[in-house]
């Protein structure tokens, strides 16, 4: 019975929720922003399996060098400081 009367109290609190959102048009605007963001999508020219693997290398490779960039410097420099202290 205890689990009966939580139900009825969600459908109560879901349903006035919907209720006013629909009173005040915000169901509408959603609705309407969804369709639009799919007829955008749709105009989307999507990369091909290739092009998407060769940006995939090329951002990881571009982050190893970086890295390595970053590890070489942080040695030189921590280097130079002990030598001057």
């Amino acid at each position: 019975m205890n689990n009966l009367k939580t139900t009825l109290i969600w459908v109560v609190v879901v349903g006035s929720a919907f209720a006013i959102l629909w009173w005040r048009g915000q169901l509408q605007r959603l609705s309407n922003y969804i369709q639009e963001t799919r007829e955008e999508l749709r105009k989307c020219s999507w990369p091909t399996r290739d092009e998407l693997v060769g940006s995939t290398v090329l951002v990881s490779v571009t982050i190893i060098l970086l890295g390595v960039f970053t590890g070489v410097l942080n040695v030189v420099f921590t280097n130079l400081a002990r030598w001057l202290t």
